[in-house]
């Protein structure tokens, strides 16, 4: 296999919980060589939800920290915080995810680490950046989903608002400040210098937006809840109850519409006048899609998502996670990666969400116990301040 993009890339990683260890898990699977460097008391997510796991290594936490090397550090601790300097010496980028003004405090914001390696690379995420009046408030995921507006776009329109069932900002985030470090680097490559990136949660929640927020900043365009309806507004859009579970439609334009009657055996929603076009289709939407709803009423959504599927319509049967994840098309898309807990329990992890047909995708490792590396971590330290 030829060599990963990130490969011989540095990072000393002083981030916690999701956001951060996100973007260095990323960074990690182009090839980085990840220094996640830890308190006495780890992680917060090595025992997630308040559960012991062994060797304190909880599924959350393997999840977005396998293939690091950990190290234990007190920044307060003045030979400690020697050894970090002379980390940050050696490294070409470092990513912390402490609230604005912790990192200077501890004698390593950005202009400290600058003057220990010029050309350095530095990411600091936050909820709300490093600027403006509400830079010193606290966050989570949830306040950042209520502050931008996203809790109010999902659900039927009369519902109270909802936050997406996962962490998607921190999701999000992570992804977007692993993309900002991998321009930056590239951007030092052709200039020789450094970059400091200012990654905010807020900032990163609304630019996930795009499709929302592009149209409302753009031309006023207020957002609506309209539940399972899709993008285009098209009834057929849309999710149905069938003869067993649910299925989604995408079917949106004429053709489409055509092939859906004749994969449904009703060409004769193609001659009624209610439906002849999109405009009359959208007009007449709660007639059409009792009409559709009945027709699916004779398989059941994995019946019907084959059907479709011959007949060249979008459509997916609804799956819970664990049942998408097992979905065999997954098996060569490197998706799941081939992992370990410390203890040499076989796990899987997610690979980056994409194929590179040059560079691959390598299983980045198992995830480290608490200071594992922390020996050949300051050997290697040693080695390379004396060349």
């Amino acid at each position: 296999m030829t060599m990963q993009a990130l490969e011989g890339v540095r990072v000393l990683d002083f981030t916690h919980v999701l956001a951060g260890p996100i973007a260095t898990y990323h960074l990690a699977l182009q090839g980085a060589e990840v220094i996640k460097l830890e308190s006495a008391t780890g992680d917060t997510m090595r025992h997630y939800g308040g559960q012991t796991h062994v060797d304190g290594v909880s599924p959350s936490f393997a999840s977005v920290n396998s293939g690091k090397r950990s190290i234990v550090l007190d920044l307060k601790d003045p030979k400690d915080s020697e050894t970090v300097r002379q980390l940050v010496a050696q490294c070409d980028v470092v990513v912390e995810n402490f609230r604005p003004g912790v990192m200077d405090r501890l004698g390593f914001g950005y202009e400290a680490c600058q003057a220990l390696r010029p050309d350095l690379v530095y990411c600091s995420i936050s909820g709300f950046g490093q600027t403006g009046s509400l830079r010193g408030n606290p966050a989570i995921d949830q306040i950042i989903q209520s502050m931008s507006g996203l809790m109010t776009l999902s659900g039927e329109p009369e519902s109270p608002s909802m936050r997406v069932g996962f962490p998607i900002v921190d999701t999000f985030t992570g992804v977007l400040a692993a993309h900002a470090i991998t321009t930056a680097l590239l951007r030092r490559e052709r200039t020789g210098q450094g970059e400091y990136l200012d990654v905010a949660m807020l900032d990163a929640a609304m630019n996930m937006m795009i499709s929302v927020a592009g149209p409302c900043l753009a031309g006023g365009v207020r957002p609506r809840k309209q539940g399972n309806l899709g993008y285009s507004n098209s009834p057929t859009a849309d999710t149905f109850e069938t003869g067993d579970g649910e299925i989604t439609l995408g079917v949106v334009r004429q053709e489409q519409f055509e092939q859906l009657a004749a994969a449904l055996g009703r060409e004769d929603l193609l001659s009624d006048p209610r439906f002849a076009d999109r405009g009359g289709r959208q007009r007449h939407a709660a007639a059409l899609r009792e009409e559709v709803t009945a027709a699916l009423s004779r398989h059941g959504a994995l019946a019907w998502e084959a059907i479709f599927a011959a007949q060249g319509v979008a459509a997916s049967a609804v799956r819970d996670l664990p049942t998408a994840l097992a979905h065999p098309h997954l098996d060569g898309r490197a998706l799941k990666l081939d992992s370990e807990l410390p203890d040499g329990t076989p796990i899987q992890v997610l690979g980056p969400g994409y194929i590179a047909r040059y560079s691959g995708v390598r299983p980045p490792g198992r995830p480290p116990r608490l200071g594992e590396h922390q020996a050949e971590v300051l050997a290697q330290m040693g080695e390379r301040a004396a060349r």
